[in-house]
């Protein structure tokens, strides 16, 4: 429960602006999370979140690094930053192009982020189907995978 909670904050703070640990508690209990802020504060140090300016004034919490993850999830992630080769999107449906042999670990990678946004994936040889709900927030999905994986495309 811990590193699946630790996770979607990740995600949360990854999606929207998160001023304070009572927003992100409130966040965390709108997705079934029953946690308290003394909870989330020590999710917050061992995330190593930090707060960094946001853009409308004030501070917001990031990551202090890209890929602040358990260890397991750090390879998943640098699998996804390593075996993406192309990128396209029709309505809500994203096409990740893969080298061979690893779409299955691209999908467990951008299953494991638990974005909100993405409601499943399948995954072939060489490509990964991703379902997006709603249709509209394809392209920022797209964006976000490319900011992984370094996709220029």
């Amino acid at each position: 429960m811990k590193t699946r909670r630790q996770m979607r904050i990740q995600g949360i703070i990854n999606e929207k602006p998160v001023k304070t640990q009572h927003d992100l508690v409130l966040a965390l209990r709108d997705e079934g999370f029953n946690v308290t802020q003394a909870t989330v504060s020590r999710d917050i140090k061992e995330l190593g979140l930090v707060k960094v300016p946001a853009e409308d004034g004030g501070y917001q919490y990031r990551e202090s690094s890209r890929f602040n993850r358990s260890e397991i999830n750090r390879q998943l992630v640098r699998n996804l930053e390593t075996s993406v080769v192309g990128l396209d999107y029709s309505g809500s449906m994203l096409v990740v192009h893969t080298l061979p042999a690893t779409a299955q670990t691209v999908a467990e990678a951008i299953d494991a982020l638990n974005w909100v946004d993405v409601i499943g994936t399948l995954a072939g040889e060489r490509t990964v189907f991703v379902v997006v709900k709603p249709p509209e927030k394809a392209p920022e999905v797209m964006d976000r995978i490319k900011d992984f994986s370094g996709d220029d495309r």
